[in-house]
């Protein structure tokens, strides 16, 4: 089975090969390829970003309660036999008003299968808390999580991962098929695993709390597995409408706030006795206290809310010697029994920040600490990921000493570890909700205004990164250019890039956009972009964060006004320039520079404005170069899964097939449907144009492959023999032969004029994946699922070699231009000198080389200029200093390396 791996070696007599990702390596053996895989999981999973909050048990949730012994307990016996009996429901969502109690139930339930060895996973979402606010990595997360937990489900998520490298960047939904759900559907496990999802509403994006709920319904499908899933959160709209999508048979639902107040208080009432009798020992106050009655008005205050009480102990305890004193306060602040929950709620929250003012502050001293409170915790509680106080320092340009003076007395409604380079958080979101809802709050002391919280972050964020230790080229002093994001060491790219400013990287644009500030012609924004955008690319690829640089830059484009020309022109350039070179930046930092900027057209206003940031031995490409539109065409028509694409040999066309039985074919240039080719029955699969372009095939579902003229779109000819549904399909290089290849074991060579099968190719035992002519057409290979190439003489129709792929499958494949190799998806196969295929001519050595993908120009062994895709060469000449490439487009490139 394939896994990833980040190495790629070489030997006299072994080749690695793959997309750079693979540890698979091939050595040519008495005639015919073997291949050996060393298995590498742990850098496959690597290679899934994961949020290390989200887990119940990580690191940042150690200190978080589960339910106290005798509490909750006929909730958790509910959960406990839905979870290991036969109920078909495979979703059971806890739903509750905020301070119910939900995570600690959520944790509870974690724990107690986390024990038994039956925790699949376990998410819990928190808003502001940065990977865990929203879903970009809610999957990967799971993904890695069941591969830890689930040791049968291990291997297939580490071969998902191989398979498709670029899955983190597809949908949530594209994602949880390939990593999560198709490798569950493979096991055979007898014992019922559980996934707990907590907090969904605190997720930041109602669209994709939609969709989550919906792929966690899918788990009712699975059958050699049983998977629970665990959900709570507020019964939220979003939430509320994905499972009113949902049949009944399919999730069960409880409402925390409407189970009987008499079981939720004697729970209250014992969490409050256990907590007070050991602030009570700790204290040394006398027997018994607070005593039953205590015990009651306080649960009376409650009113049902768990949180409630949580924040009225740790306010109680952190009085030390004047707990018994800050009792008290509480219940002659909280005498109103009668009011909703929610008043009591903002009651203690209020009870909690008046104590933070002492009574010998002045007026002057009280509107000035006030004034601090809400500069601090405001920004505390809209930050989009927690930070350490002493980073919150450096963010705000505030002292150390005011932070933790500020927050001194707030321990009870947040979390201030003692160690300052830990992040602060809040105990519970409803601290949130109610200090930027200013009616609930009710004192503008304490309120913070969040839009202008959101700007003051947003202007210190632009601040940092434009300081002189903030942003710069070559910030972590990777030297050379074609360095791998991989390949530089987490603590050089930490003592470069402190925590504060990659919160600045991350997050500038989120702030600004909260601000609900417009962008003006040459104010903070537009100097930041200009001086420092690529800057600011290298930074996030050096936190792995660089495809959000398009979103953000699409954010920024929507709070640019019209007036602002300037701006928003810049701004539309960025987000081509990023759209198109945004996977080499993702991958090695500094190529944003040596590549991205030498391969923008000329006109472009990135390329015009950091033309000078480009390395002295690069010289950029004259000429002009395509207009940034056709790299930015979003081609919508089709109905289904797009199954396979193809671009004319002239660049002019792209041909589409898909799964709702057409064929679309667009202009490039417009993106424009010319023509849309329907008559097959089933599912396209494959498609292809002939060398001249004036032809298209398209193979398909329905058994058959069909032949289309270009131009007008009419079929030509429709090819019948195939008994199953037909993979492939390739042209001759001269246009006169077609090749299929089958499901039903077989490859058909097909005469293109007339639609005669010519012959049938006879010897694979399993579905023949993927077919292709040598460069001359007097080769036809195949590759099959009975793990096997096979090469076929074109004319006769007989196999002349069988090469053992050993457990590896391969679906594509292609001849080199000299004949003496196969390209395929898994890497290189050296053909057997015994097909007599004529030798290449002889080179001498040369400092540049292009790498096995065609993505790379290497000097000596070291990456150096990464080819944007239309740059990548079929032919290649490589001279001293030069290196021409014939590119599939029909150009001519030359480049000169200095």
């Amino acid at each position: 089975m394939l896994c990833c791996s980040d190495a790629m070696a070489s030997t006299a007599s072994t080749t690695v090969f793959g997309d750079a990702r693979s540890s698979l390596q091939a050595h040519t053996i008495n005639g015919s390829v073997e291949f050996h895989l060393q298995p590498e999981l742990e850098n496959s999973l690597g290679r899934l970003p994961r949020a290390e909050d989200a887990p119940f048990n990580s690191y940042a949730k150690q200190h978080e309660p589960a339910c106290l012994r005798d509490t909750r307990v006929d909730l958790l016996r509910e959960i406990y036999s839905w979870a290991d009996g036969p109920d078909e429901r495979c979703v059971f969502w806890l739903s509750g008003l905020a301070g119910t109690g939900k995570s600690t139930i959520a944790r509870t339930v974690a724990r107690s299968y986390f024990d038994k060895q039956r925790l699949a996973a376990s998410f819990f979402f928190s808003r502001g808390g940065g990977d865990v606010g929203h879903a970009g990595r809610f999957v990967t997360s799971i993904a890695v999580q069941l591969a830890h937990s689930v040791p049968a489900a291990r291997q297939h998520i580490c071969d998902a991962v191989a398979e498709r490298s670029d899955i983190v960047g597809q949908s949530l939904r594209d994602q949880w098929q390939h990593l999560v759900y198709r490798p569950l559907s493979k096991l055979r496990e007898p014992r019922p695993y559980v996934v707990v999802v907590d907090a969904l509403d605190e997720c930041d994006s109602d669209s994709n709390i939609r969709i989550i709920v919906q792929l966690l319904a899918e788990a009712r499908s699975l059958t050699g597995v049983r998977l629970r899933v665990l959900l709570t959160s507020r019964p939220e709209e979003p939430i509320r409408h994905g499972f009113g999508q949902m049949a009944d048979a399919e999730h069960k639902n409880v409402v925390l706030h409407n189970i009987s107040p008499s079981i939720v208080d004697h729970d209250i009432g014992l969490f409050l006795e256990d907590k007070l009798q050991s602030i009570g020992r700790e204290r040394c106050l006398r027997a018994g206290w607070p005593g039953a009655e205590t015990i009651i008005q306080l649960v009376q205050s409650a009113s049902g809310l768990f949180i409630w009480a949580a924040t009225a102990c740790r306010f109680i305890r952190e009085g030390k010697r004047f707990a018994a004193k800050r009792l008290e306060t509480i219940l002659c602040n909280d005498g109103n029994t009668v009011a909703a929950p929610e008043k009591h709620l903002n009651q203690i929250y209020v009870t909690v920040l008046n104590s933070s003012l002492s009574a010998d502050f002045t007026d002057e001293e009280r509107e000035e600490h006030c004034r601090m409170l809400r500069y601090i915790v405001g920004s505390v509680v809209v930050l989009f990921s927690p930070l350490s106080a002493w980073c919150l320092s450096a963010l705000l340009h505030v002292a150390d000493e005011d932070i933790s003076q500020t927050l001194e007395d707030l321990h009870a409604i947040l979390n201030i570890p003692e160690d300052t380079t830990q992040p602060l958080r809040l105990h519970h979101p409803s601290f949130r909700d109610f200090l930027l809802d200013k009616k609930r709050c009710g004192d503008d002391s304490f309120w913070v205004d969040e839009r202008s919280t959101h700007g003051k972050l947003a202007s210190r964020c632009l601040e940092l990164m434009s300081a002189p230790n903030g942003l710069r080229q070559d910030m972590c002093s990777l030297l050379e250019p074609g360095t791998l994001r991989s390949e530089v060491e987490e603590e050089r790219v930490t003592s470069n890039l402190p925590p504060e400013l990659q919160y600045a990287c991350r997050y500038w644009v989120e702030h600004l956009k909260r601000s609900q500030c417009s962008i003006a012609d040459g104010d903070a924004v537009h100097i930041f972009l200009r001086t420092h955008l690529l800057h600011w690319l290298e930074a996030m690829s050096l936190v792995g964060e660089t495809g959000q640089c398009v979103h953000l830059l699409a954010r920024l484009q929507a709070i640019t006004p019209p007036s602002a020309s300037m701006c928003a022109g810049f701004l539309r350039d960025a987000n081509r320039f990023v759209l198109r070179f945004c996977s080499v930046v993702a991958e090695a930092p500094l190529q944003v520079y040596s590549s991205a900027l030498v391969f923008a057209p000329e006109t472009s206003v990135v390329r015009q404005t950091f033309v000078d940031q480009v390395p002295q031995e690069v010289e950029i490409l004259s000429g002009n170069e395509a207009d940034w539109d056709a790299c930015r065409s979003v081609l919508e028509g089709h109905s289904g899964d797009v199954n396979a694409v193809v671009i004319s040999p002239d660049g002019q066309l792209l041909a589409s097939a898909s799964h709702d039985r057409t064929v679309r074919v667009w202009e490039t240039a417009t993106g424009t449907c010319r023509s849309e080719l329907e008559g097959h029955s089933g599912a396209v699969n494959a498609v292809v144009f002939s060398p001249d372009g004036q032809l298209v095939a398209s193979a398909s579902h329905d058994r058959t492959v069909r032949v289309w003229e270009t131009a007008t779109g009419t079929g030509r000819s429709e090819l019948k023999g195939h008994s199953r549904a037909v993979n492939a399909v390739v042209f001759s290089p001269d246009g006169q032969l077609l090749a299929s290849a089958s499901w039903d074991t077989t490859v058909r060579v097909w005469e293109t004029a007339t639609g005669t099968c010519r012959s049938e190719l006879k010897g694979h035992s399993r579905a023949v994946t993927a077919v292709v002519f040598s460069p001359d057409g007097q080769l036809v290979a195949s590759a099959s699922y009975d793990e096997t190439v096979r090469v076929w003489e074109t004319a006769a129709g007989t196999c002349c070699s069988v090469l053992d792929s050993s457990s590896v499958f391969i679906d594509h494949l292609a001849f080199s231009p000299d004949g003496q190799a196969l390209h395929t998806n898994k890497g290189d196969i050296l053909l057997p000198a015994s097909l007599n295929l004529t030798p290449p001519v002889e080179q001498e050595e040369q400092s540049l080389q292009l790498s096995v993908e065609g993505q790379w120009v290497f000097r000596s062994t070291q990456r150096f200029l990464w080819l944007p895709f239309e740059y990548r060469a079929y032919n290649l000449a490589v001279c001293k200093d030069m290196v021409c490439l014939g590119c599939p487009s029909g150009r001519v490139t030359l480049l000169r390396l200095r």
